[in-house]
C-alpha cells in the first residue's frame, strides 16, 4: 500500500513538474514576442562614437567643417538656435527661472533619410554617436538651467545611466531637453515626475555627467541626430509600450526610442 502511494506522488509530482515547465516556456515565449522595434539591432559600435570624443570631454569643442543647411518644416528664425560652437563656455550661476527658447520646429518628424547616412556630416554637427536613422528635421531648442535644475538632472544622469559614461550622461540630457523643448516642461522635476524617471537623484554625480550636462544644454549639442523620448532598459524590464514607439539606437544595455507622429 505504501509502495502505492508512493509510486502515485511520484506521478503527480512529475506531471506538476511537466505543467510548470510547459509555463515557463509559455511565458519566455509570449515576453520574446513582445520586443519588436529594432528587437534585433544590437548597441551601437565603437566605430560609430564621435572620433573627437576625448577632445570633445575635454572641453575643446566642436567646429563645424560642414555648411550643408539642415532639412527644416519651418522657416529659421532669430530665435533659433544654430549649432556652432568653437570653444566651451562658462556660464555663471544662474537664479533665474529654466527657461526654454521657443522651438522653430514644433516636432520632429522622424522623416527616414533618402540616401545613406554620412556619419561624418553627424559627427561634424557635434553629435557623440552617429546612427543609422538621423532626422535631418531635428532641433531642439535651448534651454537655460537654474542652478537646483543643473543639479537635479547631473544627479539624475548619473542614477539613470551613470555606468554609460560621458556619452550615455548625454543621452539622458538630451532626452530630458527634447522633453523640455518638444513637450513644454518647465523644470527638470517635471520632466522626472511626467515622464516617470525612475533612475535614483540621491547618490550625487560625477564630473563625466557635469561635462555632459554643460555639453547638451550649455553648449547646445545633443548626443544623436534625433529626438529621443523615452528610454529603458530590457535586462531589468519587459516593456511593450516602449517597444512600440520609433527605436533609435541602443548604448551599452539601453535603448531609446522617440514618439510616432509628434
Amino acid at each position: 500500500m505504501k509502495s502505492f502511494f508512493s509510486k502515485k506522488i511520484n506521478t503527480v509530482l512529475s506531471l506538476i513538474l511537466v505543467a510548470v515547465s510547459v509555463l515557463i516556456v509559455l511565458q519566455t515565449f509570449i515576453t520574446a514576442g513582445t520586443l519588436s522595434a529594432g528587437e534585433n539591432e544590437k548597441a551601437v559600435p565603437a566605430s560609430n562614437i564621435n572620433p573627437r570624443l576625448d577632445e570633445i570631454m575635454a572641453g575643446e569643442g566642436i567646429v563645424l567643417t560642414t555648411t550643408k543647411p539642415v532639412e527644416t518644416t519651418q522657416k529659421p528664425t532669430d530665435a533659433k538656435k544654430k549649432k556652432e560652437t568653437t570653444s566651451p563656455t562658462t556660464s555663471k550661476p544662474s537664479t533665474a527661472p529654466t527657461t526654454t527658447q521657443a522651438a522653430t520646429i514644433p516636432f520632429a518628424t522622424a522623416i527616414p533619410p533618402k540616401s545613406p547616412p554620412d556619419y561624418n556630416a553627424q559627427w561634424n554637427a557635434g553629435y557623440l554617436v552617429a546612427i543609422d536613422n538621423p532626422d535631418l528635421t531635428y532641433e531642439c531648442a535651448q534651454v537655460t538651467l537654474t542652478d537646483e535644475d543643473r543639479d537635479l538632472l547631473e544627479r539624475l544622469c548619473m542614477g539613470e545611466f551613470g555606468s554609460g559614461g560621458f556619452v550615455g550622461a548625454a543621452l539622458i540630457a538630451q532626452a530630458v531637453k527634447d522633453a523640455m523643448c518638444f513637450d513644454g516642461y518647465p523644470t527638470v522635476e517635471s520632466v522626472i515626475k511626467n515622464c516617470r524617471y525612475t533612475g535614483r537623484t540621491d547618490i550625487g554625480t560625477n564630473d563625466t555627467c557635469k561635462q555632459a550636462v554643460r555639453y547638451i544644454f550649455d553648449e547646445n549639442h545633443d548626443a544623436v541626430q534625433h529626438r529621443i523620448m523615452y528610454m529603458y532598459n530590457p535586462l531589468l524590464v519587459q516593456s511593450t509600450f516602449h517597444e512600440s514607439q520609433n527605436y533609435i539606437l541602443t548604448y551599452g544595455d539601453v535603448r531609446f526610442f522617440d514618439r510616432w507622429g509628434y
